[in-house]
């Protein structure tokens, strides 16, 4: 039984097949893409949410020096790219890293590899469609005309968000207004999410909260690349001229406005502020990948695939580093922490006009990303169905629009149906991880592969360089750096310190009776200045004390200690994947000395399974779980019905 488990796909059967038509579907696709087609839709999916929304996130928390990570992050991706464009290169057929793990590892490793994927473009369509939704409704409610006594259209908060984003929210304005903090005092994001949940429609005790101008896109996107990939390419090359012409006007504008004493200090929060952002700053990047399954429609793929990829993470990642200057430039990174940075930059400097403009090119980027995702899902489906590890309707292909028509309707439903109570933190981690599982498969693909001459090699083939020596250096390098330069860090984690809970935490933890202790506390401590009978404000108090203060004041407090620090297997869970990496590294280690492997499909694996070990435990279990249910989708159905299975019996 093992050996099936790892039964592979030759080369030439996958070429053989696509030639036939895959046998029962025979309608081919349509070959319309070239280069620039190929780099415009690697354009519309990276300039998105990660531009005109995460971007904020990740300056609020590493200031300037997060142009850094966006750095970071892009030669991380191009070493992906690397591998994906020779794999493309050798294996020209929809798929993406599908396909080429079932040629490098076998058929279980391609099935896991498929099924993360699977997750991947569904997980990231949802988030983009919840984006999508907060600008949308941003800009509704800014529409101003006078004549037809128009002051902005406000939608009901109740369905313009997710059910778990407003039941969180409410949850949370509960435990801080008990804490002593007015309503009219908490954030933003958390009066908006109490709100919808006070204010929405009840069927008994449950809430009507959905997000229905998220579902709404979806339906629109899905129809669109129902209809043909002629007209998703038209609609994604007219979005990203419009994008790619107002991220030029707000550079263009905004270079005046910058105030450099902003980018001092420029890396306020040290490295860990920086690393902070690794999940924001990733899903900027993830979809460049989704290029790679529209290889069937491409003219010449093994040629243009490989220049499509790096023309779009060079491009993007000029203009993410130079908007992240601009941005830091024009007011304080502490600022930056919003939905909407770009439009929020220039209503600091009142520019209104450009608020405008911003709000309305979010709309068309998100929905190219959005397309591109839409786009690249059913053409996964339908590579895993032709393999029959999926039933044989998903590699339908539709005789007018040459489309996976029934795998694209099913995407529809699959995306739209969690984007009305899905969480969008909880959706990007999940879609970050997703994406690189597979990128760490694809470049590990490439160096099993490297020193197999019986397998014929494309157009395209990575530069080798031998890591024998430099991979090992590297390694003792880190560790030199982690023993010298961050020893404070580097015990800590080794050892398993005690690491304090922040404010936020501990309030929105402490039952009644504790807030009340917390509150008396904090009298005792600011009697001096007459702030007894006043209302404190626990979480705004905590906030205002410096790191040392704050240290002093919980360890005197007499709340329950499991509140106030992190400690043991509670602790040493987060950091659960950080060991598994540094076990990895050790092991990639070995095999660069003792099998000479290329160097950069090495880099590749360990830069992308370092950032996987960023998004934390929760995101692994997650990611777990959806693996093991895949595997018994597997074993209940692809097993036996594989095509190698059926032509082996």
């Amino acid at each position: 039984m093992l050996e099936k488990l790892f039964r592979k796909k030759s080369i030439d059967k996958i070429l053989a097949d696509a030639e036939k038509g895959y046998g029962e579907h025979s309608t081919a696709l349509h070959k319309t893409l070239g280069v620039r087609d190929l780099t415009a839709f690697g354009i519309a999916a990276i300039i998105g949410a990660g531009i005109f929304s995460t971007i904020g996130k990740a300056s609020a928390d590493g200031g300037p020096a997060v142009i850094f990570l966006f750095i970071f992050t892009a030669v991380a991706c191009s070493f992906a790219a690397f591998a994906y464009a020779e794999f493309a290169s050798m294996v020209p057929v929809s798929g993406s890293a599908y396909t080429y793990s079932y040629v490098a590892f076998g058929e279980l490793v391609a099935w896991i590899i498929g099924w993360s994927l699977i997750m991947e473009y569904a997980i990231g369509n949802i988030t983009v469609a919840i984006s999508w939704s907060d600008y949308f409704t941003g800009l509704l409610s800014s529409i101003q005309i006078p004549a037809l006594n128009i002051k902005g259209i406000h939608l009901p908060d109740w369905m313009t968000m997710d059910y778990l984003t407003a039941y969180n929210g409410h949850k949370h304005a509960e435990a801080l207004i008990s804490a002593g903090k007015n309503f009219a005092d908490l954030d933003d994001a958390t009066r908006l999410a109490n709100n919808a949940w006070s204010t929405a429609p009840r069927i008994g005790s449950f809430h009507l909260v959905a997000d229905l101008p998220a579902l709404a896109i979806i339906i629109f996107i899905t129809w669109l690349v129902y209809r043909g990939m002629k007209e998703s390419r038209n609609a994604s090359n007219a979005m990203v001229v419009v994008k790619l012409a107002v991220i030029l006007l707000v550079l263009s504008v905004g270079i005046f406005y910058v105030d450099t004493s902003n980018w001092n200090p420029f890396a306020p929060n040290g490295v860990s502020g920086v690393l902070k952002g690794v999940s924001a700053v990733f899903f900027a990047y993830i979809g460049f990948d989704a290029i790679s399954t529209t290889a069937e429609e491409c003219r010449h793929p093994q040629r243009d695939l490989p220049r499509g990829m790096m023309w779009a993470i060079v491009i993007c990642t000029i203009l993410y580093v130079a908007i992240a200057l601009v941005l830091t430039g024009i007011v304080n990174y502490k600022l930056l922490a919003v939905g909407d940075p770009l439009a929020f930059v220039f209503d600091q400097i009142d520019l209104k006009l450009m608020s405008g403009i911003i709000a309305v090119s979010a709309v068309f980027a998100m929905a190219s990303v959005l397309l591109v995702f839409q786009m690249g899902q059913p053409r996964i489906w339908m590579s895993m169905s032709r393999d029959g590890l999926l039933p044989k309707s998903f590699s339908k292909i539709h005789p007018k629009y040459k489309t996976p028509s029934f795998a694209t309707v099913v995407v529809g439903f699959v995306v739209a149906v969690p984007s009305l109570f899905m969480n969008l933190t909880i959706v990007t981690d999940l879609c970050s991880i997703g994406t690189l599982f597979a990128f760490v498969l694809v470049c590990a693909g490439v160096l099993v592969l490297q020193n197999k001459p019986e397998v014929k090699r494309g157009k395209f083939k990575i530069p080798y360089v031998n890591s024998k020596y430099i991979v090992p250096l590297l390694f003792i390098g880190m560790l030199v750096m982690g023993f010298t330069l961050y020893k404070k860090e580097t015990t800590a984690f080794l050892f398993n310190q005690p690491v304090i809970n922040g404010t936020v935490k501990i309030i929105t933890s402490l039952n009644e009776a504790e807030r009340r202790l917390i509150k008396e506390e904090i009298k005792a401590e600011q009697a001096k200045i007459n702030l007894i009978g006043h209302n404190i404000d626990a979480e705004a108090y905590l906030n205002k004390l410096n790191e040392q203060e704050y240290q002093n004041f919980i360890d005197k407090s007499a709340i329950s200690p499991e509140k106030k620090y992190e400690t043991g297997w509670n602790l040493f869970r987060h950091k659960i994947p950080m060991w598994i990496f540094l076990l990895i590294s050790v092991g990639i280690t070995w095999f660069c000395v003792t099998k000479n492997l290329s160097l950069i499909p090495v880099l590749g694996l360990i830069s992308c399974l370092y950032m996987m070990c960023e998004l934390g435990i929760s995101n692994w279990i997650g990611f777990g779980i959806w693996l093991v249910v895949g595997l018994v989708v597997y074993f209940l159905y692809g097993y036996k019905n594989s095509k190698l299975n059926v032509k082996e019996n």
